[in-house]
Order: C-alpha cells, then structure tokens, then sequence
C-alpha cells in the first residue's frame, strides 16, 4: 500500500476527524499496513487481539464457527470501519474469524502506539467512545433490519452498501448465495428470486460470471 494509501486509511476513520494535518502524519507513521487476497484469513480465534484495524479497502467477513463446524456470519466490514476496538483498551483474544471477500487493504495501529495517541490528543478517547456507541447501533439495526424490513429491502441495501464499499456499480457477490442468505435471514432461492424482480425492475442487471451490475441505486434505496 502506498503513503498516499496510508494516508487515505487514516482519513476514512471517524476517530481522527478534527485532527490537524501534523498529527494525523505522526499517525500515518505508526500505521502498518497489508494487503489480503480474497479467501484469505486477516485473524482467527484465539488470535492476540493487540491492534485496532482498519479496512482501508474492500470487503471482510466475521464469524464464528459453531460445534459441528458451521459458519455463522456475525457482521461485515465495509471499506472505512474498524474492527478490534476493544484490543485499545485490555489483553484480549479474538473470540472469531476474519476472512477478506474481495481484495481488501487493511491498516493497523498496535495498542501500545494507540493509547500513547490517546495521551496526546485527548479527542481520540472521545472518537473511540462514539464508535463504541456506532458499533453497538450497527448491531441493533442489522437485528431490527432482520425482524423489521422486509427481504426485498434488506438486499437492497446490502447490494448498495456493497457497491459504495467497493467503489464500484458492477462486482460479484462476494458471499455465497447461501452465506448471504443467512446473513439477510432468508433462503438461497429467495434471494435468487428477489435478485431477478430487481432485474426486471431495471434496478440492477446480473451479468455472466455472477455479476450484479447496478443501474440505479436511488432507487434501490427505497425499496421497502
């Protein structure tokens, strides 16, 4: 990744905004950063959970495996969320899995670097409690989204939210029918089903490969 891609990483989080150019350079110099392909592991359970992460680009999968092996989604990673907020503040180990679904770029900040940040920009302490709170309501919507809206709009929104973390209008799926299917709390056919009503709609148009194409996501976003 590139010092312009650092730089660019740094920006997207919500907990340096307002800060001044100078401090967000002292930042940017104690960023790592990585590139995954996807399919491949960013964490696992039982990981030391030692650093905040910021998904810089891309798309990422957590979830956790169940007794028999099964994977069960918890939440995705959009390009601009973070994830290990809880490694800022105590020893911890990672209770789940991380697996990039697309070509993801990925920055991190080690605990010991982030709480010197929080030291000498006494802003930051206040940020990292308002993404605590954002974490906390993402979890409720995507609960209320499951028991309150209807599949159509719930797709809708995942194929719009998709295309704006991906900053492109035509990708592939990047979870499987089945995956995404529980993840809405729907079945597979369902999906298939509601993916060509928003076809024939002109909202979208599935293109060979497994290629979802979006056409228009103004509307999408007022599909209820």
């Amino acid at each position: 990744m590139s010092n312009h891609a650092t730089h660019e990483c740094v920006q997207l989080v919500p907990i340096f905004q307002a800060l001044a150019d100078e401090q967000l350079d002292t930042i940017e110099s104690i960023v790592q950063h990585r590139h995954y392909q996807a399919g491949e592991t960013l964490f696992s359970a039982t990981d030391d959970l030692d650093s905040l992460m910021i998904v810089a680009n891309g798309q990422v999968k957590v979830y956790q495996l169940a007794a028999n092996g099964r994977e069960q989604l918890l939440y995705l990673l959009q390009t601009g969320d973070i994830d290990g907020e809880a490694a800022l503040f105590e020893n911890q180990q990672r209770t789940s899995y991380g697996e990039a679904l697309v070509p993801t770029d990925i920055c991190r900040i080690r605990r010991q670097d982030f709480q010197q940040l929080m030291q000498s920009y006494p802003s930051i302490s206040i940020n990292v409690l308002n993404v605590f709170g954002k974490r906390l309501a993402q979890l409720e919507k995507q609960t209320t989204r499951t028991a309150t809206e209807s599949v159509e709009a719930r797709l809708a929104t995942y194929l719009t939210e998709t295309a704006a973390s991906l900053k492109v209008s035509t990708f592939k799926l990047p979870l499987k029918k089945k995956d995404l299917a529980t993840f809405l709390g729907t079945t597979p056919e369902t999906i298939s089903r509601k993916l060509t009503r928003f076809e024939q709609q002109g909202f979208i148009t599935q293109k060979p490969g497994k290629l979802i194409q979006i056409n228009d996501a103004d509307q999408l976003l007022l599909v209820d």
